[in-house]
């Protein structure tokens, strides 16, 4: 996976290797960016050298088997390059991607030129993105959830699993949307009133180990929710902000 430094622990790099550990795959973390972070907000981040992480994906991919690619924070579009220039000399890799802009505290992520990048050129090539509801509304340019996903995958998306887990009600309604006639639906009970730190990236991670050990992407989103639904319930109060889901859980597979 390719993401960001949260130095509080709670999202990023951290949430996705917990993640995909818990789920039974092995990850293979390439950072993409460091943050001032807590569990309240983004307070700055700079992205590391899209150079270093060429060398580190050509050097993975000479030693080890490459399943499943998630991504979340990219820092920066030469980033963005780096990854797209890896899958067009390795195609057939799905790569789930978490469309990383703002942190809930409304902290920035990226920049017009990295949002730019990601729609032109990585998520033609991303099996799956899933953007919460802000995001797909700036994404997709349109208040209208629906008519977002639609305007996403004419301009080249596979599949838009829209999230709502920043959306209220007694239930999170997540909503894939792909070339079928109509979009898929799962309810998951929604645990407390608040929003949690790192639930995005602990999702699109365990969709991405899901992937990685052979499930299709339909049950690799029913088992990444489950397992999202039991970190949420035993979620850890680390700072003073959001709570964090207890991504070690043990999880019987």
């Amino acid at each position: 996976m390719l993401s960001g430094l949260d130095p509080s622990g709670g999202a990023g790099i951290q949430a996705d290797i917990q993640a995909i550990t818990s789920l039974g795959a092995h990850p293979l973390p390439v950072l993409t960016c460091l943050t001032v972070q807590d569990t309240r907000n983004v307070y700055g981040a700079e992205a590391v050298n899209a150079d270093l992480i060429r060398q580190q994906l050509a050097c993975l991919t000479e030693d080890t088997p490459i399943h499943a690619i998630k991504t979340g924070a990219l820092g920066n579009a030469a980033v963005v390059d780096a990854l797209v220039e890896f899958l067009e000399s390795h195609p057939g890799i799905p790569v789930i991607t978490d469309p990383v802009i703002k942190a809930a505290g409304g902290g920035d992520l990226a920049d017009e030129e990295l949002v730019a990048a990601m729609k032109e050129k990585l998520f033609p090539k991303a099996e799956m993105i899933t953007p919460n509801g802000v995001e797909l509304a700036l994404l997709g340019g349109s208040d209208d959830l629906d008519q977002a996903a639609r305007n996403l995958m004419e301009a080249g998306c596979e599949s838009v699993l829209a999230t709502g887990g920043h959306g209220t009600g007694v239930h999170i309604i997540n909503t894939l949307y792909n070339h079928a006639p109509e979009p898929m639906t799962w309810e998951v009970e929604r645990i407390g009133e608040n929003e949690y730190h790192g639930t995005g990236c602990t999702l699109a991670a365990a969709i991405a180990a899901g992937r990685a050990m052979g499930l299709s992407p339909r049950a690799a989103i029913a088992q990444a929710q489950n397992y999202v639904h039991r970190a949420l319930l035993h979620a850890l109060t680390v700072g003073k902000g959001q709570r964090v889901p207890d991504r070690g859980i043990l999880w019987e597979r």
